[in-house]
C-alpha cells in the first residue's frame, strides 16, 4: 500500500476551480438575498410598515444572516479542524444553496401573512449558517496545498468568488429589472434565486472531487487533532482570533456600503433608477477581481500583512469622497465611486486569504480563521446597512454615513498591525502540546 504523502496531489486548476467556483456560488446566494432586501423584501414581506421602517426591517432581516456566521463558523471550523476540509466545504455548499432555492418559492405576506418574514428570517439563518464556514475552508483548501511564497495568490482564489458573487447576483438581477415593476414583484424577483439550484450542483460535483492538503492530513495520520479546537484557540491565540476579527471589518464595511447601501440610498435619495446603478456596480466588480490578482502577487512578495493594511488604508480614505461623488447624480462620477471602492476592497481581498492563514496554527486553522472573518463580517457587513439607514433618517445627510464607515476601516487598519505570525517550526512545536490539549 502507498504512503500517504505519494498521493497524487490536486493541480492547480483543479484547487482553484475548488476553492473558487464554490465560492462564487455561494456569495451568489448572499448577495441576491442583499439585492433583493434593497429592492423588494420591505414591500413584499413588511407591507404594513413605512417606506423607511419597512427597509429597515429587510436590512434586519439581512442581518439576521451575519448573525449566525460566526455560530457556523465556529461549528463548522470545529468540523472542519477535526474531520477535514473537503466535507465541511460541500455540507456549506448545499446548506446555502439549498435555503436559497427555498427562498425563491417561499410564499409572501400577502399569501401566508406573518408566516412568510418568519420562514424568510429562519432560512438567512440557515443560509449565513452555511456561509459561515464557507470561506474559512475554501481558503485553507487552497492556501494549504500551497508553498508559503505562494499562500497569497492561492488564498485569492477563494477571494475572487465575492466579487464574482457580486457579478452574477447584479446579472441575475439585471436580467429581470426590465419586466415591469408589477411583474417583478410579482415573479421576477424570485427567477435569481431559483437559479441557484442549477448553481449548486455545479458546485457540489466540483468539490466531491477535492483533497485535504497533505499539512493537515500529517496532523490527522499523528492523532493530533484538537479535541476542541474553539477552546484551544482562545486560549493559545486570542491576541491574534481578536485582532484578526477587528482586521475583517473593513473590507465588508466598504462592500455592503455599495453594494447592499447604495441600491436604497442611489434610488431613492439621489435619484438613479434601479438598472442604472446595478450596471454601475456590476462594472466595477471587473476592476475588483483584477486588483485581488495583482494585490495577491505583491502580497506574495512584499508580506501579506503589509498589503492588507494598505488596503486598509485606503479604506479609511475613501468614503467621504465616494459619497461625495454618488450625490452628484452624475452616472460617471458614480462609476469612479464605485470602481474606487472595488480597488480598496480589492488589495485588502488579495492579501487576506495569505495572511489569515499565516496568523493560525494548522491544528485550530480553520476554526480560527472562520470565526475571525464572520465576526468582522458581522460588524463591517450586517450592521452597516442599517446604521446608515438610520443615520440618514436621523440626519439627513451621507456624512455621518461616510464618517460611521471610515470609523470601521481605520479599527481595522490599526488592528493588522498587531498580528503575528505562526512559523512552520511553530505549527510542527504545536503537534507536541500535552496529551490533555490534544486528541491521542
Amino acid at each position: 500500500m502507498a504512503p500517504p504523502e505519494s498521493r497524487s496531489t490536486p493541480s492547480k486548476r483543479g484547487i482553484f476551480a475548488a476553492s473558487f467556483v464554490g465560492t462564487s456560488i455561494e456569495w451568489y446566494d448572499y448577495y441576491i438575498f442583499g439585492t433583493a432586501a434593497a429592492l423588494v423584501f420591505g414591500s413584499l414581506f413588511y407591507p404594513g410598515a413605512d417606506p423607511v421602517a419597512g427597509t429597515l426591517a429587510a436590512f434586519a432581516t439581512f442581518a439576521v444572516g451575519f448573525l449566525a456566521r460566526p455560530l457556523g463558523a465556529a461549528v463548522i471550523g470545529h468540523f472542519g479542524d477535526r474531520i477535514g476540509r473537503k466535507s465541511m466545504l460541500v455540507l456549506t455548499l448545499l446548506m446555502t444553496g439549498g435555503a436559497t432555492f427555498l427562498i425563491g418559492v417561499l410564499p409572501t405576506y400577502a399569501a401566508i401573512g406573518i408566516g412568510a418574514p418568519i420562514l424568510l428570517v429562519v432560512l438567512r439563518l440557515i443560509q449565513g449558517f452555511g456561509v459561515g464556514g464557507e470561506w474559512g475552508g475554501a481558503v485553507l483548501i487552497a492556501t494549504e496545498h500551497a508553498s508559503p511564497r505562494q499562500r497569497a495568490v492561492y488564498g485569492s482564489f477563494a477571494q475572487f468568488g465575492v466579487p464574482v458573487g457580486v457579478l452574477t447576483s447584479n446579472l441575475a438581477f439585471l436580467a429581470v429589472s426590465g419586466m415591469s415593476n408589477e411583474d417583478f414583484l410579482a415573479y421576477g424577483w424570485r427567477i435569481p434565486f431559483l437559479l441557484s439550484l442549477a448553481l449548486v450542483v455545479v458546485g457540489f460535483l466540483v468539490r466531491s472531487r477535492l483533497q485535504d492538503a497533505p499539512e493537515f492530513e500529517k496532523v490527522k495520520q499523528q492523532k493530533a487533532v484538537s479535541k476542541v479546537p474553539v477552546a484551544e484557540l482562545l486560549r493559545r491565540q486570542p491576541r491574534n482570533l481578536v485582532l484578526g476579527s477587528l482586521a475583517s471589518i473593513a473590507p465588508p464595511a466598504v462592500g455592503y456600503t455599495v453594494i447592499v447601501y447604495m441600491l436604497t440610498y442611489g434610488t431613492t435619495v439621489v435619484g438613479f433608477d434601479r438598472t442604472t446603478l446595478l450596471t454601475l456596480i456590476l462594472a466595477s466588480t471587473a476592476l475588483w477581481i483584477a486588483t485581488i490578482v495583482g494585490a495577491a502577487v505583491v502580497a506574495d512578495r512584499f508580506g501579506s500583512k503589509r498589503t492588507f493594511a494598505v488596503g486598509a488604508l485606503t479604506a479609511v480614505i475613501w468614503p467621504l469622497p465616494m459619497f461625495a461623488l454618488v450625490n452628484t447624480g452624475d452616472t460617471w462620477l458614480a462609476l469612479l465611486a464605485f470602481t474606487v471602492a472595488a480597488i480598496v476592497q480589492g488589495i485588502m481581498a488579495g492579501a487576506q486569504g495569505g495572511l489569515f492563514t499565516e496568523i493560525f496554527d494548522v491544528h485550530v486553522r480553520y476554526s480560527g480563521i472562520s470565526i475571525a472573518y464572520q465576526l468582522g463580517g458581522m460588524i463591517g457587513g450586517a450592521v452597516t446597512p442599517i446604521a446608515a439607514t438610520a443615520l440618514y433618517g436621523a440626519y439627513g445627510s451621507s456624512t455621518p454615513i461616510a464618517i460611521y464607515v471610515t470609523v470601521l476601516c481605520l479599527l481595522s487598519f490599526v488592528s493588522v498591525f498587531g498580528l503575528r505570525s505562526i512559523h512552520p517550526e511553530q505549527t510542527e512545536r504545536a503537534g507536541a502540546a500535552p496529551a490533555g490539549e490534544r486528541v491521542r
